[in-house]
């Protein structure tokens, strides 16, 4: 089983944590990982993207000179989407991107992302994480007792609003809770702070 040191809230070193091997000392699957990143950026598009056919456009009613006898080729419309200002043919129309992958690839691109962090030594662990009221520095305090510079995803067991409201004016932090842990988070992210309470709530979801 993997070992990380385990800190307080100030960042000192209180003594070892064990996490679960089939969670966070697995061996990654890029390729797993790669569909899932993939799969979440495409949810997360919007999809309002719209074009107007010919039957959308502003005019075009009136046949724009009569179909025999000019020499001109015949045209019905002057909103055809040959004509300039006509229709668009074909265009794209709003619509959802999102899709999801099979329960096991979606799980097992979570461990991987999480043995990752263990890997590549990028993850605290917090005996607990609490305030009394919300404030943007004692956050920031903890953050530099952790000795950590870099975009942080702080993650616990269960909502705090203090904590949340501490973290969110932090430019590269972000809050969540153990059951919002996703793949592209905790990717995006280059240090995981997260308690041993949340730690044991993954575990009992992923192990």
């Amino acid at each position: 089983m993997p070992k990380v040191t385990l800190y307080n809230q100030a960042g000192s070193q209180v003594g070892e944590f064990e996490l679960s091997d089939s969670v966070f000392g697995i061996e990654p699957n890029e390729s797993v990982l790669y569909d899932a990143v993939v799969m979440q950026q495409a949810s997360q598009r919007q999809g309002t993207h719209a074009t107007k056919g010919r039957s959308d456009v502003r005019g075009g009613g009136r046949k724009p000179w009569r179909q025999k006898g000019t020499g001109r080729a015949r045209h019905g419309s002057i909103r055809s989407p040959i004509w300039v200002g006509g229709g668009v043919v074909f265009g794209p129309q709003p619509r959802s991107y999102a899709y999801k992958l099979p329960k096991k690839q979606r799980r097992l691109a979570l461990k991987s992302a999480l043995s990752s962090k263990v890997n590549a030594d990028e993850i605290r662990v917090l005996e607990g994480l609490s305030f009394e009221t919300p404030k943007t520095k004692d956050m920031i305090n903890v953050l530099k007792g952790l000795s950590l510079e870099k975009k942080s995803l702080i993650v616990t067991a269960d909502f705090d609003d203090a904590v949340a409201l501490s973290a969110r004016n932090i430019p590269g932090v972000k809050f969540i809770t153990a059951d919002g842990v996703n793949v592209l988070d905790v990717l995006n992210y280059d240090n995981l702070v997260i308690t041993q309470d949340a730690v044991k709530k993954v575990e009992e979801v992923l192990a």
